[in-house]
């Protein structure tokens, strides 16, 4: 009986090897790649004329989001983030910024002190009030009344696209850089 099951166990095993090297399968179809020359992007629009000129459009056209559910990685109506609203804003009046929040952070000029900051600037945050990290939100300035009184319209990520003021308890330990992008 020992021996009739050794048998069939070796027999199993052998048909068990053999099946596997007839059902091999067969190697994925070779990718056909085309490979294009590096080509140098172009370089993102300046306005014609100053900038100061756009920003009202700038405004009216970002609150025209307001109510704007969020969703990260959107860039319309249906859902939209803060990186997305920067950008969606831009393109809608005619100027092209860059998509990211952290490429927004290197995009223009640093704006040195808080009470230089005026509407069209951008503003920064990180996401723990206090604490050094990488810039995760933005923000477009759409009025200053004051020296503590600057109002910003942005994707809140509970909330949806709205205003507040950057001197808030919430924002304002969370404040990293203004930028003004042209």
């Amino acid at each position: 009986m020992t021996r009739f099951v050794g048998i069939i166990l070796v027999a199993f095993f052998g048909l068990l090897v053999s099946a596997c090297a007839v059902f091999k399968s067969s190697p994925p179809p070779a990718r056909t790649t085309t490979k294009t020359p590096a080509t140098k992007r172009p370089l993102l629009t300046k306005p014609k004329g100053a900038y100061q000129n756009y920003v009202r459009d700038i405004v009216r056209t970002a609150r025209a989001y307001t109510g704007t559910p969020y969703r990260s990685g959107g860039n319309d109506r249906k859902g939209i983030d803060c990186s997305g609203l920067i950008c969606s804003v831009y393109t809608e009046v005619g100027l092209k910024v860059p998509r990211i929040s952290w490429q927004q952070a290197e995009f223009g000029t640093e704006i040195e002190e808080v009470h230089d900051i005026r509407p069209g600037d951008w503003i920064f945050y990180v996401p723990d009030a206090g604490k050094a990290g990488y810039v995760s939100h933005v923000g477009i300035v759409t009025e200053v009344h004051g020296k503590n009184d600057i109002l910003f319209i942005h994707a809140s990520s509970s909330k949806g696209v709205r205003e507040d003021n950057l001197f808030s308890k919430y924002f304002k330990n969370r404040f990293v850089k203004a930028m003004r992008p042209f």
